[in-house]
């Protein structure tokens, strides 16, 4: 077809689309004007000032794009000292009309002062009420009466595909608005200390450094989450944002107003996704649910009959299919609160009732190391030796062999030199012999699983016996 043509049968094709059913497509789009118009004032741009001096070195990328704008938009009075300024970090929203203000930590956090600006141009310095890391939240307030403020909405009933607006500061640019769809629900996003208690929403709208902290505004005007992380290899928006749920956000501004501090539910265990393998080894009809794969001593979960290798599948009637998904569950259970487990133990379901702890601030390392002591092979392809009295006490463990080579079906399954076998085939491995005597036992062709610790962490694997 000649490009005479093509365009004449692109025209058609727009002609006929206009005239059986243009205007009706154009009016089922979303139109944002009033949402904003009703809501933008009761967002608000967050800068903190830090009178503490920088460390000197390598400044950051936030930092260089600082920099860039203050030479685009130098300061008033042409003043040299920029960290004594309030810096623009982020964005937030107002709750109420008594100026309690949400947003997230890392906006306000080590900040000396907390300068909240509106859209009237009004500044106002705010008290930082509390502050959670573990959920990137930070409650502030504003001396003010009769403020402005948003409507809350219902992030639980939150469906993938449905269109979203975020209002904020990108780059400092205050009061932009982007818009989008909810990509997915239920993220997770592991911390640097690899705890995850948030689920996030993921969507598509366009989020930048500034929109942190910033409203997640459904169609109805009423905020649903709360802006807080972007996934980018530049430091740019790339299509993937990541929203705080405004359910879990309020559960703990909640306690933030209340106390100062949150409190979370603690079962005490370490887990692991459960992946085709492992389900085959635990007698389960499909991967799912959390396996155990360490129980801690004195913790709520020792108390209440959980063992490792045990893999839990509902909490207080929340099915479990992802290992993830649990700390989302346990993390929103109040402290002392009884909690419903349905677990599956050497492949039939049974159900516990435990009492909840309260997540400790922070939890003690194990680590291994020692000297060899006796030494054996298996078809297996590990060489493992003994565990002297010491290093099994240095682990915090009764038994164990330390894997000393991994070849063949081990290595493939992922063993290393240095683990420590405890489990093999959900059988407690005492010793060398004990081991070698469950390994000649294994039926060839079936995945058994291996429960090994590694550095501080325990980590169960499948391992298929040769044949």
């Amino acid at each position: 077809m000649r490009s005479g043509q093509r365009l004449s049968a692109t025209a058609l094709v727009f002609m006929l689309a206009w005239l059986l059913g243009g205007p009706a497509v154009a009016g089922e789009l979303p139109d944002f004007t009033k949402l904003v118009e009703d809501n933008a004032a009761a967002v608000v741009n967050i800068s903190t000032v830090r009178h503490r001096p920088e460390a000197s070195g390598p400044r950051s990328r936030d930092e260089q794009l600082d920099e860039f704008f203050r030479r685009i938009f130098p300061p008033e009075g042409g003043g040299r000292s920029p960290y004594l300024r309030p810096r623009s970090l982020g964005s937030g929203f107002v709750l109420d009309s008594d100026g309690y203000i949400l947003t997230n930590n890392h906006v306000v956090e080590d900040a000396d002062e907390i300068v909240v600006r509106f859209i009237d141009r009004r500044e106002l310095s705010a008290e930082l009420i509390g502050s959670d890391p573990r959920s990137d939240l930070a409650l502030i307030k504003v001396n003010a009466d009769d403020l402005p403020f948003v409507r809350l909405g219902d992030s639980d009933s939150l469906k993938v595909g449905e269109w979203v607006l975020a209002i904020g500061a990108p780059f400092g640019f205050d009061y932009s608005v982007t818009a989008g769809i909810v990509s997915a629900k239920g993220r997770s996003l592991p911390t640097e200390l690899n705890e995850n208690y948030v689920p996030f929403i993921q969507t598509d709208v366009a989020i930048n450094p500034g929109n942190s902290g910033g409203p997640l505004f459904n169609l109805n005007g009423k905020v649903i989450g709360i802006n807080s992380q972007i996934y980018s290899n530049s430091g740019g928006f790339m299509g993937v944002s990541f929203a705080i749920p405004i359910n879990i956000a309020m559960e703990v501004a909640a306690q933030l107003k209340s106390t100062g501090h949150v409190s979370r539910g603690w079962l005490g265990v370490v887990i692991q996704e459960v992946n085709k393998d492992l389900a085959e080894s635990f007698g389960l009809d499909r991967p799912h649910g959390a396996l155990v794969s360490r129980v801690l001593e004195d913790s709520p979960a020792e108390q209440g009959g959980v063992f490792e290798g045990d893999i839990i599948t509902s909490f207080n009637g929340h099915a479990i299919d992802l290992s993830s998904e649990l700390p989302h569950f346990v993390g929103r259970a109040a402290a002392g609160s009884t909690a419903t487990l349905e677990i599956v133990r050497e492949g039939k379901q049974i159900q516990l009732q435990l009492k909840v702890g309260e997540l400790p601030d922070r939890e003690d390392a194990q680590i291994a190391d020692g000297a060899p002591t006796t030494e054996d092979s298996t078809r297996l392809g590990l060489s493992v030796e003994n565990l002297n009295a010491a290093e099994l006490e240095r682990l915090g463990i009764d038994a164990g062999v330390r894997v000393i080579d991994a070849v063949g079906a081990a290595a493939e399954a992922g063993i290393r030199e240095g683990d420590v076998i405890t489990k093999l085939d959900n059988r407690d491995v005492a010793s060398v012999e004990v081991f070698t005597g469950i390994a000649n036992d294994l039926e060839p062709g079936r995945s058994v699983a291996v429960l090994v610790i590694r550095g501080q962490s325990p980590l169960f694997l499948p391992l298929r016996v040769p044949e």
